[in-house]
């Protein structure tokens, strides 16, 4: 009988890459069935990946596209790269610091501090707008297939906003990852008022949203994969290190306010305070790899270095694997994130 299952996927630039790797383990296995993904930024991404391809081609079709995607990533400019940074290629510590204390790096970081994307005029252009728009938006948007919810924040009122259905487009995409620092945000039709509104990156609101879960008609088993370290142990004292964990404190946030709600409507619901029906008692699972991304930083989230992209997907693979083979039992039974231990 096959495992259903929603997932919940991160943002987090090219550390996107963990979460390609988590998708094309669960793609592996015949017994588990994505029912609905909620994605922000890089989680947005993957998102469409693995739908468009699903829907065209099945298990195999999904890999394929995100394999297509994640190596149009890893094509972008990897001038940030110091030559000796690459030297130490694929340890992972080496090759962050490497990118932090580059020239390029250093000088893209400043000038993205001091001046306003919309600064650029006619030679603005964002990079992702290629790998976006080669997605078929056709199958994205799919009635077959799990349920996709792409999120985003609205600039004017700071909103999360969803898209779902038809109104998931290139637009859409790009505004769920849209950092403003980067780039000049995004207008796109907001899916609630039909009017036309500036974007910036769902992260800010949702990273990702969990509440589009929460239909009767979806099961009641949330996995997310985060990539976004929840604890580092080491006090931040650089400016890069100081600026790194603002950047991954802010893009927890929101998933933290929604996991806290759910561990809140869990206890009403088991001591009896509200009637079973009332509210959907979802099981959280968690799959995620902090030793890794503590080596990793906001520099690596910036600049896709190929063999850290391959680093982050065999590790996704190697996390989605353990969590199957120690609680694939557990998915439709039991919770496998301990939320009361989390916000103890």
């Amino acid at each position: 009988m096959a495992k259903r299952i929603n997932l919940a996927l991160q943002g987090g630039g090219a550390h996107g890459a963990y979460t390609w790797g988590v998708l094309d383990r669960l793609l592996e296995d015949e017994e588990i069935e994505v029912a609905a993904i909620s994605g922000a930024s890089a989680g947005a991404l993957n998102g469409a990946a693995f739908k468009a391809g699903m829907v065209q081609g099945g298990r195999d079709g999904a890999r394929a596209a995100l394999n297509q995607v994640w190596n149009k990533v890893g094509s972008l400019d990897m001038s940030a790269v110091p030559d000796w940074a690459q030297a130490f290629l694929p340890d992972p510590g080496f090759v962050s610091k490497g990118i932090e204390y580059s020239w390029a790096y250093m000088w893209s970081d400043a000038v993205s501090r001091s001046v306003s994307p919309y600064s650029w005029g006619a030679l603005y252009r964002n990079p992702l707008e290629d790998i976006v728009n080669a997605l078929d938006f056709n199958n994205v948007c799919a009635d077959q297939g799990p349920e996709f919810f792409v999120c985003a924040t609205l600039v004017r009122t700071g909103k999360i906003r969803v898209f779902e259905g038809d109104r998931i487009n290139t637009r859409a995409i790009m505004a769920s990852a849209c950092l403003p620092t980067m780039f000049q945000a995004v207008e796109v039709e907001d899916p609630e008022t039909g009017v036309v509104e500036a974007f910036w990156d769902g992260g800010y609101t949702g990273n990702p949203a969990l509440f589009p879960f929460f239909k009767p008609s979806l099961p009641d088993d949330i996995m997310v994969v985060n990539i976004n370290p929840l604890v580092r142990e080491k006090v931040p004292v650089t400016p890069s290190e100081i600026q790194n964990r603002i950047n991954e404190i802010s893009f927890n946030a929101s998933l933290l306010r929604e996991l806290r709600a759910i561990d809140f409507v869990q206890r009403l619901l088991h001591d009896g305070t509200l009637m079973p029906g009332q509210m959907k008692d979802v099981r959280v699972h968690m799959i995620s790899d902090d030793a890794l991304m503590n080596e990793l930083s906001v520099a690596t989230k910036a600049v896709a270095v190929p063999s850290l992209l391959t680093q982050m997907k065999a590790a996704g693979r190697r996390a989605a694997g353990a969590f199957l083979a120690e609680h694939r039992d557990d998915i439709g039974v039991r919770q496998t994130t301990d939320l009361r231990e989390m916000f103890a």
